[in-house]
């Protein structure tokens, strides 16, 4: 189902992949609805257990769009630079496809944990309450990951 990257020399090994996915700060999810438009949303998320874990609205069109169709993509970039002298740009990214679902319950209080553990690591007590507060308000979606792809151009 998955094609293989055509330029092989810029496939990264599994740990540097692994590695953009636990450490970057947000990504880019795609989905595809009923009208077969594409449709991306830059998204805070976290990466454990070759889950991706994202956190939203209750209802919009990427919730929309993932009750159509669950096959979804996240991209997120680890590092980029251009370099305007070579017409070119040093990077590294990764590219996950997955399934997802959405978490419910004591899970999804478990994962907006980890969303404050991440991101406002210094907050956790305010983090408990600001999560009381907006429990009934948030969305989990759970990426189950199938595959991950890993690319970058080390110019410098």
């Amino acid at each position: 189902m998955f094609k293989e990257m055509r330029r092989k020399e810029k496939q990264m090994n599994d740990q540097a992949v692994l590695r953009i996915l636990r450490d970057g700060e947000y990504g880019v999810l795609g989905t595809a609805g009923e009208d077969g438009c594409p449709y991306t949303t830059p998204l805070n998320y976290v990466f454990e257990d070759n889950c991706i874990y994202l956190h939203c609205a209750l209802e919009g069109r990427k919730i929309e769009n993932i009750n159509f169709n669950n096959k979804v993509s996240f991209c997120v970039v680890g590092r980029a630079k251009v370099l305007p002298a070579k017409f070119s740009t040093a990077y590294e990214s990764a590219i996950a496809f997955g399934e997802a679902s959405f978490v419910e319950g004591e899970d999804k209080k478990e994962i907006l944990m980890k969303f404050i553990e991440k991101y406002s690591s210094g907050y956790k007590l305010e983090g408990l309450v600001a999560i009381e507060k907006a429990f009934s308000k948030v969305k989990i979606v759970k990426i189950s990951v199938e595959s991950i792809t890993g690319k970058e151009n080390r110019e410098s």
